[in-house]
């Protein structure tokens, strides 16, 4: 499994993942992503600024996720304490197809951008999600992260994560 910078002709592919991400939530109980963002503009915005990546494991794409280093402004209005003040990389719009759900996969990218992170010299991580998506929560908890606080966006409260690695 690797993660591959998506081409700006791609940008329907990872439509496709997050609307069956959307669809997922949804079904789920789960107000995210259920008032338009993340929309085509963000995502072709992602991979017109390199930071859309897929996850793409022998040759099939997996997942689609943002990755950045150039820090998220909405951070600065954490309702809590961050753990550390260094620069960090942030993954937003973390979506994975239907076929890959439930096979860990989300764990597999974590410790993938951990290490492009590191290669960059950069050891900490910053991450956020929704407060009734209890099972993004669960899964950043398994890998490490803790959480910091509230922040406010896309209209709504989300939980605030990081993890020095």
């Amino acid at each position: 499994m690797l993660l591959r910078q998506a081409k700006e002709n791609e940008i329907d592919v990872a439509m496709a993942i997050i609307n069956m991400a959307k669809v997922h939530l949804k079904t789920q109980g789960i107000d995210q992503w259920q008032k338009g963002y993340p929309d085509y503009d963000c995502i072709k915005a992602d991979i017109e600024h390199g930071k859309g990546f897929f996850v793409v494991d022998e040759d099939i794409i997996n997942g689609y996720l943002c990755i950045d280093f150039d820090g998220e402004p909405v951070y600065d209005c954490l309702n809590g304490e961050w753990t550390s003040s260094e620069e960090y990389v942030v993954v937003h719009r973390m979506a994975f197809s239907d076929s890959a759900r439930g096979k860990g996969v989300s764990d597999k990218v974590f410790q993938m951008v951990e290490e492009m992170s590191r290669n960059k010299g950069v050891t900490y991580f910053r991450i956020d999600t929704d407060a009734d998506n209890h099972k993004m929560q669960h899964i950043l908890k398994k890998n490490g992260f803790v959480y910091c606080g509230t922040i406010w966006f896309d209209n709504s409260e989300k939980i605030a994560f990081d993890k020095l690695f």
